[in-house]
């Protein structure tokens, strides 16, 4: 594995400001969609007790709070201030996503537990299928335009629900049709699997981000007034 690069925010400010405000019409668009998702999964999950589909509503909560904190850092006048704590704030999401996901899927492997057949919840996570590459690409064109290694993060966990969706989505057809019961908490294990991966990669990624707060020089020619010949 390479070593990962350092962040270098962009240096323009007209870019900065576009590309910032791009950066949080994307969060805001990823928190209201998964607020909605988020309530639709642990409803219907809870209804079909089934493990990976109220974890995959877990996973919209967080994907929610990672939105918020991109909100929280652009509010700031100098965003990348607030970069390492955005990241780490990020990090802590995943970790804690999978820590409940992991336990509970365990649990239900042990106990036996069978959930029943929830078609909510194949039609959701067909949905998310079909919105989340999309949403995750802008994000993280954005953030690398913009040298930012938090919409960036941000992106990758929107990309993490694309891949939850098709893990669950594998999880409840292979439970209704064939009553496969443990592919359900198979899948949960999955998707704890996969968040703490990317858990370790955005710390990483953290770990090498020197980003810094001092204002940008001024070019040589900064200020002076051309003269007219």
């Amino acid at each position: 594995m390479s070593a990962p690069t350092t962040t270098h925010w962009l240096v323009d400010p007209e870019q900065r400001r576009r590309l910032g405000r791009r950066a949080q019409i994307l969060a805001a668009t990823s928190v209201t969609y998964n607020l909605v998702e988020a309530v639709v999964a642990i409803t219907a999950g809870t209804i079909a007790g089934s493990v990976a589909l109220v974890g995959f509503g877990l996973d919209s909560v967080v994907e929610v709070s990672s939105g918020l904190i991109i909100l929280w850092q652009f509010r700031h006048h100098l965003p990348e201030s607030r970069e390492r704590q955005a990241v780490r704030l990020l990090v802590f999401s995943f970790f804690a996503l999978a820590a409940y996901v992991g336990v509970e899927s365990v649990r239900a492997l042990v106990n036996g537990t069978q959930p029943d057949p929830s078609p909510v919840g194949v039609g959701l996570a067909i949905v998310s299928l079909s919105v989340m590459p999309f949403l995750s690409w802008a994000q993280r064109r954005t953030g690398k335009a913009l040298g930012s290694h938090a919409v960036e993060a941000d992106g990758t966990q929107t990309l993490l629900c694309s891949y939850l969706s098709a893990i669950l989505l594998a999880g409840l057809l292979l439970n209704a049709m064939l009553g496969w019961w443990w592919a359900d908490p198979l899948a949960g294990l999955v998707i704890a699997a996969v968040a703490v991966r990317e858990g370790i990669e955005a710390w990483r990624g953290d770990s090498c981000c020197h980003v810094s707060t001092e204002p940008a020089a001024p070019a040589p020619d900064a200020g002076r007034i051309p003269h007219e010949d």
